[in-house]
């Protein structure tokens, strides 16, 4: 139950690019602002019956610490990224973190790594590489070494905050609303620094804006943060790799992407990987 909670917020991050083509010219720190202050809201209104729930903001500074980071942290270095590297190196390094996740899993209590998660998450890895690389070559240059680290350290990042998130198992998901306050006003602070403001421009844009808050950046890291700290943690590091692909079909149901070999292809390895990823827990003997 909780790894499908978990992978709806795969299905969510899969309307990310659609949402923020249609959102118009909106620079992306200014985005991220609004979109995590329409995040938080959700979590908000939810209070209004659950009042007790406001009282799970009282949580060490360690834990909020984690969350600010994981959440603006990756938003501030993907960013970063790809205004010091070109998009498709960037975001390929940046979507190392699945693997990371799966990886890294080993270390966790209890977890134990098998080679079918590691072999899973690879071909989801190469599926992924199809997408962004759109089948083309990727050229690494030096002079895009800073890029490149702030990609490298986007991944860790959330990997880490992922994983580190299953240790705090007993911190409820409602402190993600407070995590997504601190994250909107350090975008919005970082938006005033860099950035030149730039409003939507249409009801349609403003409603993009909406659903990536109420969606991809909203109620999607409320289920992450309930899958990965009560599911099977690597099933869900090697089934992120199909939010891209997904992603693509989304652009294509929509008609801003044409359907291709290429993306029948990727389909096929993120499918595999993810199945084979989860083999255990799909094909497991009934009792």
């Amino acid at each position: 139950m909780a790894t499908s909670v978990g992978f709806l917020a795969v299905i969510m991050w899969a309307m990310l690019a659609l949402f923020t083509d249609v959102s118009g010219k909106v620079p992306p720190f200014q985005l991220t602002a609004m979109t995590f202050a329409i995040g938080a809201c959700l979590g908000l209104l939810s209070w209004l019956w659950r009042p007790g729930a406001a009282q799970h903001l009282r949580q060490p500074a360690k834990v909020w610490a984690l969350g600010v980071v994981g959440l603006f942290g990756y938003h501030f270095l993907y960013f970063t990224a790809l205004r010091n590297a070109p998009a498709v190196d960037a975001s390929l390094i940046a979507y190392l973190w699945p693997l990371f996740i799966v990886v890294g899993s080993a270390l966790m209590p209890g977890e134990r790594l098998r080679w079918f998660h590691v072999l899973g998450t690879l071909l989801g890895l190469a599926g992924t590489v199809l997408i962004v690389t759109k089948g083309g070559s990727v050229g690494f240059e030096a002079q895009y070494a800073f890029g490149y680290a702030m990609a490298g350290l986007c991944a860790l990042t959330w990997s880490a905050y992922s994983l580190l998130s299953r240790r705090f198992a007993s911190v409820p998901t409602d402190a993600v609303t407070g995590f997504c306050v601190a994250t909107s006003v350090l975008s919005l602070i970082s938006h005033l620094a860099l950035e030149q403001t730039v409003w939507p421009e249409s009801l349609t844009q403003w409603l993009a804006v909406l659903g990536l808050g109420l969606f991809p950046v909203g109620a999607a890291f409320y289920a992450w943060d309930f899958g990965v700290k009560r599911g099977n943690i690597q099933v869900l590091g090697a089934s992120s790799y199909a939010a891209p692909l997904l992603s693509t079909l989304v652009l294509i149901a929509a008609g801003a992407a044409e359907p291709t070999v290429r993306v029948l292809l990727a389909c096929l390895l993120i499918t595999l990987g993810a199945v084979l990823a989860a083999k255990e827990m799909i094909f497991r003997k009934r009792v």
